[in-house]
């Protein structure tokens, strides 16, 4: 039944009560039209609270309801790869991070890479790793690779971490 229809029979009732009020007087007229109001309000918010429990079945989905619930967590990236996206964000920004941080980073990864799969130590054999490597990421992982003039300037850039991740990982 709507809400309307739900209205209309106890208001009708509340106005009977009024009429019977302002005929027999027993009340000023203020009073009672005051008594009405007051009464027919009370119906109304009864029915609206009574309305809003409803809400329509289960299968309802209400919006305030979802609202106040939120959003699920995202599930949490694990700790290592938030390390490693900062140190990769951090080494682009900045020469010395890139030389102290990021690169041994790389460094490290490609000797893995390159002991796993090829038998070889970059520190005992530097020129078999820089045939692998290339000369251009050799340049950036060499172990004696010189420290940045200037600590400030910009770090490695992404195009060259870029292509030196897919080569280590090509390996």
């Amino acid at each position: 039944m709507s809400l309307a229809r739900r209205l209309w029979l106890p208001v009708l009732a509340a106005t009977l009560a009024l009429v019977v009020l302002l005929a027999v007087r027993p009340l000023s007229t203020s009073r009672a039209l005051a008594i009405w109001v007051v009464l027919v309000t009370a119906l109304a918010l009864l029915l609206l609270v009574r309305h809003s429990r409803e809400g329509g079945g289960p299968q309802h989905v209400r919006r305030f309801e979802d609202a106040l619930r939120g959003r699920p967590p995202a599930a949490p990236q694990p700790v290592e790869l938030l390390r490693v996206e900062r140190e990769l964000e951090l080494g682009i920004a900045g020469a010395a991070h890139a030389h102290h941080r990021l690169l041994p980073l790389l460094r490290t990864a490609a000797a893995a890479r390159l002991a796993s799969r090829h038998g070889i130590e970059p520190e005992r054999r530097p020129e078999a790793a820089r045939a692998l490597l290339g000369e251009h990421a050799w340049e950036l992982l060499r172990p004696d690779r010189p420290a940045p003039a200037d600590p400030f300037e910009p770090g490695v850039r992404r195009e060259h971490v870029t292509g030196l991740i897919e080569r280590v990982e090509s390996l």
